[in-house]
This record gives C-alpha cells, structure tokens and sequence, in this order.
C-alpha cells in the first residue's frame, strides 16, 4: 500500500467514472452542435415541395362515408386518403416502439440512434444502421433517394426536422400513414389493409396489425401474397417487441403468431361501379365524393341482379334503381348483372340506357285519362278485338280478350285495347309532352310523329326517367329530380306527370295487381312490361317513401324468348323490396277521391263514349276560364287545399258546344251537374286546379288555372 494511504488500485475507477461524468455533457455539446449544422444545412436547401406526397387516390363514399370504390392515382398508386382517427391504435403503438420508440421526444433525428449509426459506420468503413426516425423515412417517402451515402442521409436529418418543425407529431404520422410502402402499386396503411385483410384498418387484431408495421421495412421481400414465410417472420418479431415492450401480453403475442397470413390480395371494393365512375368524370378534381347511396342496400342489390341474370340465362344482364321518393335521392344503382362480367357486357350501365318501356307507361295514359275526366277506375271499357286505323289492330299479350271490364281491372291485367283507347282519347302528342314536361327524356322511332302505339311501349326510355316519372306518382303527380349526391339540396322546380287525385288512383290499381308466384297481395303498387321481340324485360314499383324499378335484357338489344316482365322482372322486384328491411306502406290518399262503383259515377263516367262521327253541333271547349289563367277571387294565400268555405267566392265556368247535360269535374272530382252550358264552382282555397267538362256523349275538354 503507498505510503499517503492511497489504493491503487482505484486510480483507474476513478478516472472512468471522470470521463463517464464528462461525457453525457460532451455528447450534449456535440449533439447541439451537430443539430444547429443540421439546420443550417436544412436552410440551404432547396424548399421541399409536398404536392407529390399529397397526391391520394380519388375514393367514392356511400352517404354514411363507407367506401363503395377508389381509383388508382394518375401513375396508377393506390393511396387511399387516411387520418389517424381512421387508424387503430394498437398499430400505431406497434409502429412507434419497433420503428422509433422515442418518437414523441426527439427533435426529427434521434440523437441515440444517430451516434449508434456512425459508430457502426467508422468501424465497418460503409453505413450499417441508418438511426432512421419516423420522421426520416417520412423525409424518404417524401424525396426518395436511391443512394445511402452519407450525404443522402445527412439530407435526411435535415428534412426530417424541417418536416417536424412544418408539420408536428400527428402531421408525420399522418405522412407516414398514407404513404409507406407495402409492395407493388399498394402505398398507404388504409390501401394495404384492404388488399390484404379486406377491412379498412380502424379496427385490426394484432396479428394483422403487426404486419402491417413489418412491411414497409422491405415490401417487396416481405410481400406475403409472394413471400408468406418471410412475412411471417417479419410479423413474428413485431409481436415479441410489442411483448417486450407491454403493448401486448405474451398470451396475446402468442395468440397472434398462430393467426395465418394473407397469401394474396384482395380486389378493393367495387360497390355501385357506374355511378361512382360516372361520379368522378362529372367531378374530375374532387378527391373524395360521397354519394346519396346507401352500401349496405347496393350490396344486397348487386348480389340479387348477379344471382337472378345468371338465373336467366347467358348473356343476360339486370338494371336495379332505388329512389327515396320524398326528394328524389337515388339510394342504390345497379347498372349490371357484374361490372367486371364481360359475358354480359358488364361495364355498361343500363339504368342509363334508353329501352322501350313496353307496357310499363300505360299507367300514365291513364293517369291523363282520369285527369281529364274521361275515365274513372270504375269506368267500363271495351276489351274487344278493334281496328283503329287501316293497319293497327292491337291484340292482347296472351291473344284473348276480356270483354267489358272497369278501367281498374283492365290496368291490373295490363290489356292493350283499353289502353290504345285512352290513348286515342288523351292524344299521343299531348301524352308525349306531358312526359317531357315533366322531365323524361322521350325517344321516338326515327323522331316520328307519335303514334297510338305509344301506349304499348313504341318509344324508347331509360330505367332512370322510368324511376322518376314511377316516383311521381308515389308523390301525388310531382316528379323529383335526381339528387346522386349525399349533400345536393332538391331544386326548386319539379316537373308534373299526373294531378293528385288521378296519382292515386293508379296508385291503388297497381297496388291491387295479383303478385307474382310465392309473393304477398296488395304490398306495393307495381306494374310490369315488356318490349316487342321479347328484348326488355321491366317491373316497377313503389309505395309511400321509395320506388324501384327492375331491368332484364341483353344489352345489345337481342332478343331472348321467354324474357317477360311478370316472370323474370317482378319477382325480382319484390325481392328488391324485401331487402329494403322496411314494411311497404301505401300512398295516402287526398282529398275529394270519388269513391263509387260503375253505377254510381255520374252518367258519362259510367262508360268510355267517344263523340261520334256525325254527332250534331261544335265540338265541346272550355271558354272560361281559359287555359293557364291566373285568376284572382280574393282567397289570400291557403293552398287549394286547404281551409276555406264552400260559400266563398264562384268562380264562373262556361263551356260551348257538346251534347248538354254537362258535367264538370274539378281535379278529377265531378262537382256539378247541369243541362246548361254556364255553371259556378266556389273553390275552398288558393292555388292550382284542373277544369275538366263532359257532355253526355263522352265529349271532354280540359284546362289548368291558378287561383289566387
């Protein structure tokens, strides 16, 4: 022992402990250093442009947000837009402790890491470790580099703290989230969980959390559709970090390592494929778009189109449209039977296509014929062989005929003579601008003139304005627009098919049709139809809230024998409407609805009487009020149906020609019954009204005023 009592033998302890002391300051000294030249680098660099790294795939959203069908970027990515609310949490706890476990304390570079890195580098003469951050493999994605020298990764750390500075904690991650690789064109933790697992990646269990935390490592050596094993493993050594490190009990570690790998990808979803393409060409700039449509319906609806044109028949495609009747909001588009189905020429949307309608708008010929007062639903027609021209003598779908049978039946049974009669009687021409007026887009055979065979379908139209003008009569008369977004607001003006008494009496026809086979009566009021040469197959329906109307056919315009709208078409309608989940209910009916049998209408509604030929005198017209007339009697601002008194003021009505007495009909409804030309109607309020007259030969004349 030395003689002032010292130990040696200590000396060295000491002097390791010293340099211990003075090294952590050391360390500081030099870390602040290096961070300050760090960001005078960083400030000398060219400014980092990030409109690349926000570039996201275009994604088309139900009306509840849920993803019906994104699009490949212009360079053909998938980068789908995602947040961090949208992610789960247990994810970002794995990626943080296996990628940056001290990611919430450091400036952008990881002081730590950063002297590992060049430890490592001066030992081996090349770079090891990077002593990457989060934040730097943000700075990579951001401005990719192929190089790892150490001039690309000194450009690195500066990125990665002006990213920090730029965008905080939560804007990196974000970063991160959307752009990370996982293989292929696959980018983005939201487009990797839907390719792999099926499932957008709010909820995720461990297993699959964990690999997505290990591909962007190297997902092209890891890709599990190409290299599950090595996927597994990756996986594997995610869950014992996230052991190690108490985000996971070693129980659920083990429980996730038995979890199998994806070993392919999965299609993205493609739900309502038409209209979202249709969405993003009328919208080439919108990144996200959220349509009226409702996912779960569509799916169920799309499903039920595959299943019953496979039923069909090859080649053989459906249409399925689905409008919310209060404003017209399309709730689900079918455009065919598998938009991926070249065999049925799949990519082609049918609810667009423009069809003939068959006997699907007979409904509407007669909504004119009771508007004008020429019929009743319990008025008797005549359905027997008849010529109305030298060459037009329509026939029957099963070449029978009736005989006298009342309007309602006739509709219900869908007879052709009764409704080419109607039709004489409305005019073809003022039948085809009443469905224009009110928002059809009408095709006629090479623009000529309409005909009487309109009333059988000889005139083309789509599946959509179909829906509309079906819809319009759920709703009194008016028809909607279309309203394909979630946020449009319905316009203002709203085209009119039929008057509000003379919509609900089609709509309790149709509701009393006989069902298909294995289908409960008087649920929805429907109407089938189908085109010349068996081409088109249709069914339409509705009831109090939504209409749907079904399509069958080829879409080339072939036809297919046995493709009737009854047989193919209606089922499938009423199982469209079974899957709605809602309970049918009826239209309501309004007010001043003539409720009688044939024998207690009024005399000329008791039959449809035409004038004849050489019947004496002028031909029966309204002379007052004329047509459009807005005629002011004082009656404020109540609606023409609303609260008024029978004794307020008349308004005079005149008629000349026709074969007295004459009966006048207001909105549908006979009010008065005279042997005089002149007559006096007092109406219990302000508004709209249809004046229609009678004479006892069947003769009628029709006109809408205002009265204010």
């Amino acid at each position: 022992m030395p003689r002032d009592g010292s130990d040696p033998s200590g000396a060295p302890a000491r002097r390791r402990h010293t340099v211990a002391r003075l090294a952590l300051p050391v360390a500081l000294a030099l870390g602040l250093i290096g961070v300050a030249a760090l960001w005078r680098y960083a400030e000398a660099l060219p400014t980092l442009d990030l409109a690349a790294a926000s570039t996201r795939s275009t994604v088309v959203l139900d009306r509840s947000g849920t993803l019906l069908r994104p699009f490949a970027t212009a360079d053909g990515r998938w980068r789908l837009p995602v947040t961090a609310d949208t992610i789960d949490p247990r994810y970002r706890a794995m990626l943080v402790a296996y990628e940056d476990r001290r990611f919430a304390n450091h400036p952008g570079i990881d002081p730590v890491a950063v002297l590992r890195a060049a430890i490592q580098w001066l030992r081996n003469g090349r770079i090891v470790s990077g002593g990457s951050t989060l934040s730097m493999q943000v700075a990579r994605l951001v401005e990719p580099r192929r190089e790892r020298t150490l001039d690309a990764k000194l450009r690195q750390m500066a990125r990665a703290l002006l990213l920090e500075r730029r965008l905080g904690k939560s804007g990196l991650l974000e970063l991160y989230f959307a752009l990370a690789p996982y293989g292929g064109p696959v980018e983005g933790v939201r487009a990797a969980s839907l390719a792999y697992f099926g499932r957008e990646p709010v909820r995720l269990t461990a297993a699959q959390a964990a690999l997505l935390v290990a591909l962007p490592q190297s997902p092209e050596t890891r890709r599990p559709d190409r290299f599950p094993e090595r996927a597994r493993a990756a996986r594997d050594r995610v869950l014992d970090i996230a052991s190690a490190r108490g985000i996971l009990t070693a129980a659920e570690a083990a429980d996730a390592k038995a979890e199998p790998v994806p070993t392919a990808r999965r299609p993205f979803p493609m739900l309502a494929a038409h209209a979202a393409e249709e969405a993003v060409a009328t919208d080439t700039t919108a990144p996200v778009i959220r349509l009226a449509i409702d996912a779960r319906l569509q799916e169920r609806l799309e499903v039920l189109a595959s299943e019953r044109a496979a039923a069909a028949g090859p080649g053989l495609s459906a249409a399925i449209l689905v409008l919310d009747n209060r404003d017209g909001r399309v709730l689900a588009q079918v455009g065919s039977a598998g938009y991926l189905d070249s065999s049925r020429n799949g990519a082609i949307d049918m609810s667009l296509a423009v069809r003939s309608p068959g006997s699907a708008l007979k409904p509407f010929v007669y909504a004119m014929a009771f508007a004008d007062g020429l019929a009743h639903p319990e008025t008797l027609l005549e359905d027997r062989p008849a010529r109305f021209s030298a060459s037009y003598a329509p026939e029957n779908f099963d070449l029978t005929f009736q005989g006298t049978v009342t309007a309602r039946r006739a509709l219900q049974l869908s007879l052709n003579v009764p409704a080419v009669e109607l039709m004489d009687a409305v005019g073809p021409a003022r039948f085809i601008a009443r469905l224009r007026a009110a928002g059809a887009a009408i095709q006629l055979p090479r623009e000529a003139a309409p005909g009487l065979p309109v009333a059988l379908g000889g005139l083309g139209i789509t599946l959509t304005d179909l829906a509309r003008l079906y819809a319009g009569i759920a709703r009194g008369g008016t028809v909607p627009g279309l309203l394909r977004r979630a946020e449009a607001a319905p316009a203002g003006a709203e085209g009119r098919v039929a008057e509000p008494v003379a919509a609900w009496y089609v709509a309790d026809i149709l509701r009393g049709t006989p069902p298909p086979e294995n289908a409960l009566p008087n649920r929805i009021a429907y109407k089938t139809g189908t085109s010349y040469g068996y081409r088109d197959a249709w069914a339409a329906g509705f009831d109090r809230h939504v209409t749907v109307v079904v399509w069958v056919g080829r879409p080339d315009g072939a036809a297919v024998p046995g493709l009737v709208g009854r047989t193919v078409a209606a089922p499938m309608l009423f199982d469209a409407f079974a899957r709605l989940g809602l309970e049918p209910e009826p239209v309501p009916q309004p007010r001043d609805v003539l409720a009688a049998g044939p024998g207690g209408l009024p005399p000329p509604l008791r039959h449809l009487r035409r004038e004849a030929p050489g019947a004496p005198g002028p031909a029966l017209r309204i002379a007052y009020p004329p047509d459009g007339a807005r005629i002011d009697l004082g009656l404020g601002v109540a609606g023409h149906e609303g609260e008024g008194k029978a004794d307020g003021p008349a308004l005079a009505l005149k008629a000349l020609g026709g074969v007295p007495p004459l009966t006048w009909l207001i909105d549908g409804q006979p009010v008065v019954q005279t042997p005089r030309r002149r007559a006096a109607w007092s109406p219990t309020g302000a508004g709209f009204a249809r004046i229609s007259v009678l004479d006892s030969m069947g003769a009628s004349d029709s006109v809408s005023i205002r009265l204010e």
